[in-house]
């Protein structure tokens, strides 16, 4: 295996906002914060902010404004509208709808989804592409998750033999938020249409280090958030096929998504303004199209071969350490991304990752990574520990995680730790407090709850 170290530390690309902040250790100074939490969210490129940044004096309200900056807002925001549908390659009938998040767009999706429709999804799933489909309208079925990729397809192919009716879904991870790897999607896609199915896509893990293609793949749909891809201004998108979209029900009835409104009836418009009501998310949406059109202008193979190398050392790092457990679906899957979980054996994963933030200066998450079925199916019912990478992750990142979970099994604590409100924290916290914009916190954040 070629290690790491003989690769570029870091790619040429985009830098990220608060890179190089230092954070306080329970044991005194400071060190440079290592952020190996990509999964849940990034930080913002420096482009991002800056776009944001340079659009804030022209902001103004869109679509119907007759004032100059409003028209100016309005073209930034349908410009960054067709920004998002060219990094996705969608096809020229696909519809682009701005959302908050990778939930908002699953919950959209469900919403519109034909009375009826038979939703088939893995257990693997977050959370997010799989309570939506939970209501009454809807049919769900969850397949189990087999001990390979290429067993898993057999049983989704079986279930679409096995299942009928007019309108069925698809429901599937782009990558794992706990282990990085999926199933090929364009196999899923195949395996799908020939059956007459639809396929939606969760992108959220796979778009920030894959990118992802609707007409290279041929999903019908895709969602993803903006907060996980560089742009943390509360934006994300579906994106697909718009005969459901329109037929729908608006999303959020309200001001914009309507073509006129009588007493006794409404007409609504088409999808996008049929699902976008209100006072729409400008800034985010600027957001977003910067992000994918940084991610886009990188060479082609960069961020994969830069991602792909750091997650063979923490796999082989972590691994090598005696009592360390590195979690797979499948340790075959095809072209995992840079996210591995793992557990120190017979150790509270709260209390490593609170370890790794007080004494080390590294943020990972713990929990169950609003994964439940798939945590137990891997055998770590009460959480495990995760970490991430992305675009801003330097190889010394990935070492200094190795060292310091090497450091917890052979020196354990140097600190005492009690569990305040469920999650485990320094007793006595000898750090100081910092102020942010007059918001008063704790300058190292308290590790997350392991219920999530």
């Amino acid at each position: 295996m070629r290690r790491l170290d003989q690769r570029p530390a870091r790619i040429d690309a985009p830098t990220l906002v608060g890179a190089d902040i230092e954070v306080p250790l329970v044991s005194g100074g400071v060190r440079r914060y290592v952020n190996l939490d990509y999964a849940a969210s990034t930080a913002a490129l420096t482009e991002v902010a800056d776009a944001v940044d340079a659009f804030l004096p022209w902001y103004s309200s869109v679509h119907r404004g007759a004032g100059f900056k409003s028209q100016v807002a309005t073209a930034a925001y349908e410009g960054a509208r067709e920004a998002v549908r060219e990094f996705f390659h969608a096809r020229s009938t696909d519809v682009v709808v701005f959302v908050r998040n990778t939930t908002d767009a699953t919950n959209l999706l469900a919403s519109a989804l034909p009375e009826g429709t038979q939703v088939l999804a893995f257990e693997i799933e977050h959370h997010a592409n799989m309570l939506p489909w939970r209501r009454p309208s809807l049919q769900v079925t969850y397949l189990r998750a087999p001990d390979s990729p290429g067993r898993a397809l057999d049983e989704l192919e079986a279930a679409l033999r096995g299942s009928s009716g007019a309108d069925r879904l698809v429901a599937i991870t782009g990558a794992s938020n706990v282990t990085g790897e999926a199933l090929p999607v364009d196999a899923v896609v195949r395996l799908a249409h020939d059956a007459g199915a639809r396929v939606v896509v969760d992108g959220a893990q796979l778009v920030p280090h894959r990118g992802f293609s609707l007409a290279e793949t041929g999903a019908d749909y895709v969602a993803f958030s903006g907060h996980k891809t560089y742009a943390p201004f509360g934006a994300g998108a579906l994106i697909g096929r718009r005969d459901w979209l329109d037929d729908a029900p608006a999303y959020l009835a309200g001001g914009g998504a309507v073509r006129e409104v009588r007493p006794d009836r409404t007409i609504w418009t088409t999808a996008p303004a049929r699902h976008e009501a209100g006072s729409p998310n400008v800034i985010g949406a600027i957001a977003l199209a910067e992000a994918c059109e940084a991610l886009a202008a990188l060479p082609a193979g960069a961020l994969t071969g830069h991602e792909d190398a750091l997650r063979a050392r923490l796999v082989e790092g972590l691994g090598a350490i005696d009592g360390v457990d590195v979690l797979h679906i499948w340790p075959d899957s095809v072209r995992p991304v840079g996210v591995v979980t793992f557990n120190v054996v017979g150790h509270d994963p709260g209390l490593v990752a609170a370890f790794l933030a007080a004494e080390h200066g590294i943020g990972v998450r713990d929990g169950r990574f609003c994964a439940h079925p798939l945590l137990a199916r891997l055998g770590a019912p009460s959480g495990a520990v995760r970490a991430s990478v992305g675009v801003g992750t330097e190889i010394e990142a990935v070492e200094r995680l190795i060292s310091a979970v090497q450091a917890y099994v052979t020196t354990g604590l140097t600190a005492h730790y009690v569990i305040v409100d469920g999650c485990w924290a320094i007793a006595d916290d000898p750090r100081p407090l910092i102020q942010v914009h007059g918001l008063l916190g704790l300058a190292a954040a308290a590790p997350p709850c392991p219920l999530a």
